[in-house]
């Protein structure tokens, strides 16, 4: 004991064991274990499941009475039009959604980083920060109301102001769709991604700062060569995560603006997966779908933490 007070005195770290870190903060492990337990039950607990995509699974049968078929499901999945149609539909929209969605919340949190009114910044960033709360049914709800092309607010406005003659189908013709569509996620998502991006700026040395204001930089030069530089990892794992997501879909943005003069664009794979595995019975090719998705979405991150690796970036992993 007095080598561990003479250790301390003299400023010398000693180890901590696990027991002395639990009792320390067994607060903060207690609030930990409720999520752990709930990530362990509907994440890992669900693997077991996926064998199902390998089978020829029947409910009333179970596991055990099903029989394997082995890669003839996916062989079928991959023949199958709607699949391939479902799939096109998926990355071209999903690639769509990260180039223009991507970029907003890295814009919109620089222009709320400049304000300097603070009670105007918090307003402006709770009610940019409301729509993600929001559920996609009453969005959809909302859009399809405002977006009609005889009787919708907007088409309405801009005939009265002159700018148009007749309504534009917003929502009732594919290619409105699929850019109406893009724009109501990026005005859904953009306010909740700032807050990583807000977190990542407050970090940055105000000292910079201060040295390239006596050097005369403006705010523009400032935000191109401190801001961003300092932001440049946080960007980096951001867009890695988003590139695994490139396969995916939602099935509720997806439901809540479809109409049946749409169906070529909206058929995407989250629609694909609820039809045949809920709509039609199919459990083994809703679930050998579900797998292709994780498994090229895992390939797309890895991939891109390489890269980003290669170009001297911290990366992911």
């Amino acid at each position: 004991m007095a080598k561990k007070n003479a250790a301390n005195v003299a400023g010398i770290k000693t180890k901590t064991t696990w027991k002395q870190a639990f009792k320390r903060d067994w607060q903060l492990y207690l609030l930990l274990l409720f999520p752990l337990i709930m990530v362990i039950v509907f994440s890992y607990g669900a693997y077991p499941g996926l064998r199902m995509a390998f089978m020829d699974y029947k409910p009333a049968k179970g596991y055990a009475g099903s029989e394997w078929v082995g890669m003839k499901t996916f062989i079928k999945i991959f023949k199958d039009a709607d699949f391939m149609r479902a799939l096109r539909n998926s990355v071209v929209f999903n690639l769509a959604d990260l180039l223009v969605g991507f970029p907003m919340p890295i814009i919109l949190a620089l222009i709320l980083n400049e304000l300097r009114y603070p009670r105007f910044k918090k307003v402006s960033q709770t009610i940019l920060y409301l729509p993600h709360f929001l559920s996609w049914a009453i969005i959809g709800s909302v859009a399809m109301t405002m977006f009609r092309p005889n009787s919708g607010l907007v088409n309405i406005l801009l005939t009265n102001m002159g700018v148009i003659s007749e309504g534009i189908p917003f929502l009732n013709e594919k290619w409105h769709w699929a850019i109406t569509y893009l724009l109501i996620g990026v005005w859904q998502t953009m306010g909740w991604g700032t807050i990583l991006y807000l977190a990542a700026i407050t970090g940055i040395n105000g000292e910079l700062y201060e040295a390239a204001m006596i050097d005369g930089a403006n705010r523009w030069k400032r935000m191109w060569h401190i801001t961003l530089p300092g932001i440049k990892s946080t960007v980096v794992t951001l867009l890695i995560l988003n590139l695994g997501r490139v396969m995916g879909s939602n099935l509720e943005r997806l439901t809540a603006l479809e109409n049946s003069q749409v169906k070529d664009f909206q058929y995407q794979l989250a629609v694909y997966i609820y039809n045949k595995g809920i709509g039609a019975g199919k459990f083994s090719a809703a679930t050998a779908v579900g797998l292709f998705q994780s498994l090229i979405g895992l390939i797309l991150v890895l991939l891109s933490d390489k890269f980003a690796k290669k170009l001297g970036e911290d990366g992911l992993l």
